[in-house]
């Protein structure tokens, strides 16, 4: 070899390395540099080792093109441990895809992860740590910066990394009365009452048992089974086809009310406990009879990473497309501002859904069809929800943790950047203990007297006997 070739051969291998490790590998191994650049785009940006969720990794899309990531392999630090991505799995630029590997290979306390191409050789990214995620491992910022233990578990959303979205995380008094009475009379519903909608002088009820309520006012402040129309016990509810007992966990109606149908966030079929199902169904609550059938069911399960069959779907609210379109929304499926004509016949708005186990927020377009799409991803920067609730009068999205976050509610509105953030944090009105909140609901602007309207919250555990309390919010 002559010395002006092994000067050039040095040169372009410098060319390799300066270009970054995943180019020297697609290099090394003949990968064209085209594929290995759009390749780079792709990073791991989430890890879960811990036990109240699924040993997970989730890929981010730093990039600006759409990528398919169909057959690529992730690894721990075994390489006969793979997890084959599935066929027709893409990326969208901002994209986020959590997988679920714990079937394949578990994530110990010294592990690591790793991406590959679909050869099984090329790496594409890779993370390790020493000890267990507490609760998440996650890059800050998202796709670009170093892995550090991040505030909540984040997958499929951006991570919660010391904040959420900036906003404040100190808790503030309750903005309203701290005196709390209770809306029911003594042991009417018993336990498992969960999420709440108010609509003008009804007050919808989903209990986890498969059961919905349609109350009316007692004449004394509080709530009481409509009597009329095979509501005095609640009605049970059923999935398409009529089998089934759908874990009935929140309640939302649309723009339309509830002439155009209830609409339920379910974590499980009561007839199979042992699995998750994370279903959004719709119900004609016009309907005569003791029981309701699901008219459609959104079953969003494969859509959205593993979760224990009991920490699923607990809270549903529905926000309305004329809202989103003026705070200038981001739709998270395309990157850009939210468009509704670009979906087929719909609502008219987006269902949010809470998660239970992780306090991750989804939000989806529903189609008349039973097709959907997610628009958002987001932590509501708490442990957990229990409930969501839309407030057309503030513009303002409620999320509400029961006794395991000490009762804690958080606002979130619309940012300058498109997504939601948190706008205020607050304590439980200091006269209420600390119940196993599951369902939280305002009452409408007509209702303010005097710079106050009520609020009312569902007690799970139906402590006291009672599982309707009733308290006040500043208009």
């Amino acid at each position: 070899m002559t010395a002006s070739i092994a000067r050039r051969r040095r040169r372009v291998l410098t060319r390799f390395l300066a270009a970054g490790p995943l180019l020297v590998v697609g290099a090394l191994t003949g990968v064209p540099s085209a594929h290995a650049a759009v390749a780079d785009d792709i990073r791991i940006n989430e890890v879960v080792t811990s036990d109240q969720v699924n040993d997970s990794i989730e890929l981010f899309n730093k990039g600006t093109a759409t990528i398919d990531v169909s057959g690529w392999i992730l690894k721990d630090d075994d390489n006969d441990h793979k997890y084959k991505i599935a066929s027709g799995t893409t990326l969208s630029p901002g994209g986020y895809r959590a997988f679920d590997i714990h079937n394949e290979f578990g994530l110990g306390s010294d592990d690591k992860a790793r991406l590959y191409l679909a050869d099984g050789k090329t790496l594409v990214d890779s993370f390790s740590w020493s000890k267990h995620s507490d609760p998440s491992w996650s890059r800050c910022p998202d796709g670009t910066g170093e892995f550090k233990q991040a505030t909540a578990v984040t997958l499929g959303g951006p991570n919660a990394c010391g904040t959420t979205g900036g906003g404040p995380t100190t808790p503030v008094a309750w903005p309203g009365s701290g005196s709390v009475s209770t809306a029911d009379a003594a042991n009417v519903f018993g336990q498992d009452l969960s999420g709440l909608y108010q609509e003008g002088n009804v007050l919808w009820g989903a209990q986890n048992s498969g059961k919905l309520w349609r109350l009316v006012r007692d004449g004394s402040g509080g709530w009481k089974p409509d009597t009329n129309g095979g509501w005095s016990s609640g009605k049970t509810l059923r999935f398409p086809g009529g089998s089934g007992s759908p874990d009935s966990e929140g309640v939302t109606l649309t723009g339309s009310g509830s002439a155009g149908g209830a609409f339920v966030a379910s974590e499980r079929n009561g007839d199979a406990s042992g699995t998750s199902r994370l279903s959004v169904l719709k119900y004609d609550v016009a309907a005569g009879g003791s029981s309701l059938t699901a008219t459609t069911e959104w079953n969003l399960t494969s859509d959205l990473p593993k979760t224990d069959p009991n920490l699923g779907f607990e809270g549903i609210t529905w926000i309305p497309d004329a809202y989103l379109t003026g705070a200038g929304f981001k739709d998270a499926s395309t990157g850009a501002a939210y468009a509704p004509a670009r979906y087929s016949a719909h609502s008219g708005g987006v269902f949010f859904v809470a998660v239970e186990g992780t306090g991750m927020i989804y939000g989806y377009v529903l189609t008349d069809s039973g097709s959907y799409t997610r628009v958002a991803s987001f932590s509501s920067g708490m442990s957990g929800v229990m409930e969501l609730q839309w407030e057309p009068q503030a513009t303002r999205l409620w999320a509400v943790c029961d006794d395991t976050c000490n009762g804690q509610h958080r606002t979130l509105k619309i940012d300058t950047t498109g997504a939601f953030t948190t706008s205020a944090v607050y304590n439980r009105p200091s006269g209420m203990p600390n119940y196993n909140n599951e369902g939280f609901s305002l009452a409408g602007a007509d209702e303010c007297v005097a710079g106050s309207k009520p609020v009312y919250w569902a007690d799970d555990s139906n402590d006291g006997g009672h599982a309707l309390r009733k308290g006040t919010i500043t208009c």
